[in-house]
């Protein structure tokens, strides 16, 4: 088997699973209720359908294109992603209070979504041309400050969870890097402090936390959402009622088919259901950060880490808050909530990984690894052999001396 088919294959397979799952889990959360309601059952299967065959293309694509050449995309589509960002503040349609879609017709799309990828590449580039930050104010410029500006962007939608989320993938990529721990805890203890400042400014996020704490205290106002979540899962038991059998989805478990999907999945399908999606995303990681391990190109290596970060980053962030052991953040579960723009760009993003794969061991020996810290060619053959090599180049150039001594006097 060539080198990262294992991994190739395990995330194709566990890619793929996991979006025929969701396809049925949406079906399962969505239809019923909109059939009590009058309206029509299969809309939002038809949807996912239509987004996870416009994924699915765009993860060939990805695959069959030279992962290389994105980091030359990486400076305008940034820019792009920003100017999105502030489209969105102006322009967005408000759903629930909050602006995040741009809508296009029939389409209605989220920038935060291409703003995850857009900074992995971005940051991946980056992190393969500079060395890794050694102090805090490396770090700030010009990472940290773009970083913060396209998460300030996205708090102010508001959505705090998909800020959480870039955060990690960047600290991911900076890891992979070569970052010190120290510059890396330091810059969490900033962001931190500014995730609780964003907590509190909002009166609904101080609620979302209190109500994290303790969510019987309001069972039926803030807790509501959590509560409700704890029944579907507890109700599932071993496993579960059965596959479009449960009854929270009905009117009772708020956004039943995005952020609380974890929930319906635990009531129809029981902790067996639950523990095969927990070890699917454990295998999505394994995979993926043997690819990144195993890339010889510092771009690859870094990109591979952080969209790894990216979904099962998120998918954590997921479980954690409809366990009830985090504050909910709106992060949707990856591959299995409904929305299109998180699908089609994990697709996306999981035929990158797919080419990386493939293509990230033929890095030339004179590429330059800035994580080093030396700035110096990291080459494939000087892993403890370097005098053993140079003698060998010795003998070799004394030989073909030899042979041409040989052929000039006959």
């Amino acid at each position: 088997m060539r080198r990262g088919e294992l991994e190739s294959r395990i995330l194709i397979l566990v890619t793929l699973a996991l979006v025929a799952f969701g396809i049925v889990m949406v079906y399962s959360a969505t239809s019923a209720a909109a059939a009590v309601g009058g309206t029509d059952p299969n809309y939002y299967l038809v949807r996912q359908g239509a987004y996870a065959l416009v994924g699915i293309g765009l993860l060939l694509a990805a695959q069959r294109w030279d992962f290389r050449r994105l980091r030359y995309l990486a400076p305008p589509l940034v820019l792009v992603t920003i100017a999105l960002l502030v489209a969105v503040l102006v322009l967005g349609t408000p759903v629930n209070g909050a602006r995040r879609w741009l809508t296009l017709g029939p389409v209605a799309f989220q920038p935060s979504e291409l703003a995850k990828l857009a900074l992995a590449i971005w940051a991946a580039a980056y992190l393969s041309r500079h060395r890794a930050p050694r102090t805090l104010g490396e770090l700030a410029r010009p990472f940290g400050l773009l970083a913060g500006l396209v998460a300030a962007l996205v708090v102010v939608e508001p959505d705090l969870g998909t800020a959480i989320a870039i955060v990690l993938m960047l600290f991911a990529i900076l890891l992979v890097a070569g970052t010190p721990f120290r510059v890396l805890g330091g810059a969490a203890g900033i962001v931190a402090l500014a995730g609780i400042v964003a907590i509190w400014a909002e009166p609904y996020r101080r609620a979302r936390f209190f109500a994290f704490l303790d969510p019987w205290d309001d069972a039926q106002g803030s807790g509501f959402q959590i509560v409700q979540a704890m029944i579907g899962m507890g109700s599932g038991g071993i496993f579960g009622v059965g596959v479009g059998q449960g009854v929270q989805k009905i009117f009772y478990l708020p956004e039943a088919k995005t952020d609380m999907m974890l929930a319906s999945i635990g009531e129809e399908v029981g902790l067996i259901g639950i523990s095969g999606v927990v070890f699917a995303y454990l295998l999505f990681a394994f995979a993926g950060m043997k690819i990144a391990l195993g890339c010889r190109d510092p771009f690859g290596k870094r990109l591979a880490a952080g969209l790894t970060t990216l979904v099962c980053g998120q998918a954590a962030l997921n479980a954690s808050a409809v366990l009830g052991i985090a504050p909910l953040t709106g992060i949707p579960l990856p591959f299995l909530s409904y929305g299109g723009s998180s699908l089609i760009v994990l697709l996306a993003s999981v035929g990158i990984l797919l080419n990386i794969a493939h293509h990230g061991d033929r890095a030339a020996a004179s590429v330059r690894d800035r994580g080093r810290g030396d700035g110096r060619a990291r080459s494939p053959r000087a892993r403890g052999g370097g005098r053993a090599h140079g003698e060998r180049r010795v003998r070799d150039a004394r030989r073909v001396a030899g042979s041409r001594r040989s052929a000039a006097r006959s």
